[in-house]
């Protein structure tokens, strides 16, 4: 452990004592139930952190202090009431009995929100600019309004006080309220809340004023700022460094969260949580700009994921605390691991965005790795316990994550585990997917199950075709198909798979067919394997357009992803072209002809290329199974009653008289990384 010290230094926030460097900063959770009560999904998630070493967790990202502040649509807490104060009560106990601090961040969002449901209120901002993300018009705040917000911040934090917290953190990030009024771009006033310098700084003046008041000396405050709005109308680095120090000298803030990049455009948007495309720690020089020019702690947290990253940046003196926010949402237990010297145990985020991009969608943030997170209250561990009863012998086919999965924590239930995988690495789908420009790092959940499968003992057996004889010979007690699925480019005839006129993305990422020079990908699915085989053709030279019946091109693909996809397309002059249905694909000469037809008008267009490229999801590789279904004990059924109540399958109980036979993952249907491994967790915790 000594190479970590650093990380290990204890530091005061004034007169708090964080017994670590390590952070998970305030995001959105999409926990908050009972109109944004703080229950018991969201107190276990924070707990967990806690017991896994986490010093310091600011939880409740973008949470509300007004009424007229929507909150619903991505389920933030609710400070606007006092109802919350017996639910912060719970989540202090469970979050100090292991050792760590809790703060929650507050804010009135201003026009970045909807106003189309819970109340249907006005939005507002400085000046009446809409916000671009949200497509949300708001009104120009008056002065009244002005001075009723200050007056809710201050009711916000005397909740969160009462409620045994160990501060608040003021939300000026990501044009809330607060920054909307620093913004030259969005306060165009010319009272005294705009105009000057001092004009644009005076709401947040008078908010830190207030609840400084209100909670007293030692009540931890804290202020998340952006490092460079990234606009050329707006607030650059030498802007947000001026306006630290002005509230600095105040001594009314304790602690500054610096992050890079402001967020009320899509583009930068995706700036604000780097995805796996980002380099490591890419706005990490905004953030000791600022502690340049200030004298309390500043907070880091962006794209930073493993100990030597937050070493080394402690070490330099960077910053003060490194926020390493989804690196605990893939691994909890992250600090605990670095304690016992189990680093190479860590499960490392790769930078999918599953969590966040969920919540952009107005869907609860779940790790696409760690079906455990969030989940900790259903029962859903992270350490896996040894059976105390019959050890099993255990059979897995198929070697991509769900497989891995399966087997790693039926492994860890001390069963004897055999996978059989056909390739000759493991990784499935996930494999395919790090061969394209800007998703290699999504190998990096194939690593860890790989380390973790060779420390449990998994009799891994690459290069084997797994059939119904070979099955048998093992005499498995369990059974386990994760066999995954292939592409699906059959589904209409008229596309010419069986002439060969089309290829998959499948053939196109793996190398199995060499890149065309005039490409046509046609993609129904619209999330990652279309875009990334536009993105890989595109960089291998090919003139590519990328061609979709949906609303556009990506519109699976979550809010902080997309921009990249976008970014390098538009860059490599990538076509994209939405409404479209692929009808017909002939060829003619040496070409290829594909026929398109607009699913709104029927208007037909062709296009002369010569390769076209089908991404139209999967099909299950299911015959393995319907050929041990019959002969299965359990007749290949899951009882999904006990499957989502996450319990014990019954038959795990029943006296057997032969195998038992479950499938999950794409031999099953199309679904995705998040799913399959869900599905093994929750099946095989209880082997």
């Amino acid at each position: 452990m000594s190479q970590y010290d650093a990380l290990f230094e204890p530091l005061n926030i004034n007169k708090l004592t964080i017994r670590n460097r390590i952070v998970s900063t305030a995001h959105a959770e999409v926990y908050a139930t009972d109109g944004g009560m703080t229950t018991d999904r969201y107190v276990k998630y924070y707990e967990e952190k806690a017991k896994g070493g986490c010093g310091l967790c600011i939880c409740g990202g973008s949470s509300v202090v007004s009424i007229d502040s929507p909150q619903s649509w991505w389920s933030s807490v609710n400070l606007s009431t006092d109802r919350i104060i017996p639910h912060f009560q719970n989540l202090a106990d469970a979050v100090h009995k292991h050792g760590g601090k809790i703060m929650i961040q507050i804010t009135h969002m201003g026009r970045r929100s909807r106003w189309d449901g819970e109340n249907w209120p006005n939005l507002m901002s400085p000046s009446g600019i809409r916000e671009p993300v949200h497509r949300a018009t708001c009104k120009t705040i008056e002065v009244e309004e002005i001075w009723r917000i200050v007056g809710d911040f201050v009711q916000a934090a005397r909740r969160a006080k009462e409620g045994g917290l160990d501060g608040v953190e003021l939300s000026a990030v990501h044009q809330h309220l607060v920054d909307q009024f620093w913004s030259p771009r969005v306060n165009k006033r010319t009272d005294e809340w705009g105009g000057t310098f001092e004009g644009r700084m005076k709401f947040g003046l008078e908010v830190a004023k207030a609840v400084r008041a209100e909670v007293g000396p030692d009540f931890v405050v804290g202020m998340r700022i952006t490092g460079d709005e990234f606009h050329p109308d707006g607030l650059n680095h030498e802007d947000m460094k001026q306006i630290a120090k002005y509230y600095d000298d105040t001594g009314l803030i304790d602690y500054f969260g610096v992050v890079g990049s402001g967020c009320d455009t899509h583009n930068t948007l995706a700036n604000v949580i780097p995805n796996m495309s980002y380099p490591p720690e890419p706005f990490l020089h905004l953030a000791a700009g600022i502690k340049e020019v200030v004298s309390v702690p500043v907070i880091h947290a962006q794209n930073i994921k493993d100990p030597n990253q937050a070493k080394r940046i402690i070490e330099a003196g960077y910053v003060d605390f490194v926020g390493m926010t989804r690196a605990h949402i893939a691994d909890p237990h992250f600090i605990a691991k670095i304690k016992m010297d189990q680093v190479d145990q860590i499960r490392q985020c790769v930078g999918a965005n599953y969590c966040i991009d969920r919540q952009y969608q107005g869907l609860d943030v779940l790790c696409i790795q760690n079906a455990a997170t969030s989940r900790e209250y259903m029962g859903l561990p992270h350490i896996i316990e040894k059976t105390t009863g019959p050890v099993r012998n255990i059979v897995v086919v198929g070697g991509g994550p769900g497989g891995m999965e399966a087997a790693r924590v039926a492994a860890e239930r001390g069963h004897k585990v055999t996978l059989l995988e056909r390739a000759e690495e493991l990784g499935g789908q996930i494999t395919l997917a790090s061969k394209a420009p800007q998703r290699d790092q999504i190998a990096g959940i194939t690593r860890w199950l790989v380390m973790e499968l060779d420390r449990l003992g998994v009799d891994v057996r690459l290069g084997t075709s797994a059939d119904e004889e070979l099955i048998k010979e093992f005499k498995p007690d369990v059974c386990i198909l994760a066999t995954g699925g292939r592409p699906f480019v059959e589904q209409n005839p008229e596309w010419g798979a069986d002439e060969g006129l089309c290829v998959s993305s499948w053939d196109i990422l793996s190398g199995k067919v060499e890149p065309g020079k005039n490409v046509l990908i046609y993609d129904t699915i619209c999330e990652f394997s279309g875009m990334s085989a536009a993105d890989y053709l595109a960089s291998k030279g090919s003139l590519v357009e990328l061609v979709t019946d949906d609303i556009k091109p990506g519109v699976g693909i979550g809010g902080t992803t997309f921009p990249t996809y976008y970014r390098s397309l538009y860059e490599k002059e990538v076509i994209m072209t939405s409404d479209m249905i692929l009808e017909k694909v002939y060829r003619e000469g040496g070409s290829l002809v594909a026929v398109l037809e607009n699913e709104y008008t029927g208007q037909r267009e062709e296009r002369v290329v010569d390769q076209i490229v089908i991404e139209n999801g999967t099909r299950p590789n299911e015959e393995l199974y319907y050929a041990l279904k019959e002969a299965s004990y359990n007749k290949g059924q899951i009882d999904v009653e006990a499957l989502f109540d996450i319990k014990p399958q019954p038959v795990l109980s029943e006296q057997v008289d032969g195998m038992i036979l479950w499938r999950l993952g794409d031999c099953v249907s199309q679904r995705n990384t998040h799913a399959a491994m869900y599905d093994a967790l929750r099946l095989c915790k209880d082997l």
